[in-house]
């Protein structure tokens, strides 16, 4: 699985990328993105399988990511890693086309219980 990880904090890109990696999920490859526009701009020649995104980022959020994306045509699996959840914004995420959204903190076994559903 290539996965795409889309952070501002470079400290958070690699709290994800360690969990990712103890969560046993199938990983080939991880690229990462310090925004939504560096992660857009990535798309085409990375190719993921998998978006992990955070939700407030500098130059382009998560949310305006997503939706770039999703009016791209671009269905790629997409889901949020944010410190902020509340009800309204997991509903516009999933509304918006987000599998997921995991709020932080989270372990590895979160990641492979979310993950692993949508691998399978």
């Amino acid at each position: 699985m290539r996965i795409l990880v889309a952070d501002d904090s470079k400290a958070m890109r690699m709290i994800v990328i360690r969990t990712l990696r103890q969560s046993g999920v199938p990983i080939d490859e991880i690229h990462e993105a310090a925004d939504g526009a560096e992660a857009l701009a990535a798309m085409a020649s990375f190719a993921p399988d998998l978006v992990l995104s955070d939700w407030n980022m500098p130059n382009m959020n998560g949310f305006e990511f997503l939706g770039a994306l999703r009016e791209s045509g671009d269905t790629t699996t997409f889901g949020f890693v944010t410190s902020e959840s509340n009800p309204a914004m997991r509903d516009q995420a999933l509304a918006a086309g987000a599998s997921f959204l995991l709020t932080k903190p989270f372990d590895g076994e979160r990641f492979a219980e979310v993950i692993g559903q949508l691998v399978r």
